[in-house]
């Protein structure tokens, strides 16, 4: 048997660069900087929170399922249209969020999916498998106002380690360069990107119409400046440019 609470809401409480496309060193470290920007650390002295619209108990199945569900500890937030999972535990357990899902992740980026399965180890936030058609994810990269964006079937976003694997036709942009392949993983504390071919870099023969194995890079061409060669007449490119006196 099946019951329902409703309740008022209880209180509230995851770029890609051309230099990392071509594999450019990580960002030099502040020395004076923390030692770690692991979530897990950011974290752990924060409580997990929840905030739903209402509630449903299947005593018989142990299963409790909230509605419009905020879940949140510290930088990282997932919200869904229903969350499912036995009983109130974040020591040791997985959580179900479907319909809308929305995951933030530290720094400045998301996820969105149809689904995901959110673990969680000693009270802490741990891992959210998310999938969809396709799964998403974008960050605000530092510094600028361009946004890494990429989607996969799945996305596997790693809070310890700070990282989103995308599996199952991966696709990452940075607004202007593009890469695709099997399995991309991006790291968004140093913005880099590494991306495995199929059976991890191994050459692959693909018989037409069978999955592609292998990884594509687009490196889109800079534009002209809008004003380029507007200033005085025509010029022909066969002549070289005159200084002025």
């Amino acid at each position: 048997m099946a019951r329902t609470y409703r309740k008022p809401a209880l209180a509230a409480g995851l770029a890609l660069t051309a230099a990392a496309l071509a594999q450019a060193p990580a960002p030099p470290t502040d020395p004076a900087a923390p030692a770690t920007h692991s979530v897990e650390l950011l974290n752990k002295d924060q409580p997990v929170q929840l905030d739903a619209g209402h509630l449903d108990v299947d005593y018989k199945t142990k299963q409790m399922i909230y509605h419009d569900v905020v879940i949140s500890q510290g930088s990282t937030r997932v919200q869904s249209d229903t969350a499912q999972a036995t009983g109130l535990n974040f020591a040791n357990s997985k959580w179900t969020f479907s319909g809308n899902v929305r995951i933030n992740a530290e720094p400045r980026g998301n996820l969105q999916s149809d689904s995901a399965v959110v673990e969680f180890k000693d009270n802490l936030i741990t891992r959210a498998t998310v999938t969809g058609k396709p799964a998403q994810f974008e960050q605000k990269r530092e510094g600028t106002d361009q946004v890494a964006r990429g989607h996969a079937d799945k996305i596997v976003y790693d809070v310890t380690e700070g990282t989103v694997r995308l599996n199952d036709d991966a696709w990452l942009s940075d607004g202007q360069n593009e890469i695709s392949g099997p399995e991309l993983v991006y790291n968004i504390r140093t913005q880099r990107v590494q991306a495995n071919g199929g059976l991890h870099g191994e050459v692959q023969t693909s018989a037409p119409g069978t999955p592609d194995d292998r990884i594509h890079i687009t490196i889109a061409p800079k534009t002209a400046r809008p004003d380029a060669g507007k200033s005085g007449a025509p010029t022909d490119p066969k002549t070289p440019p005159q200084p002025q006196q």
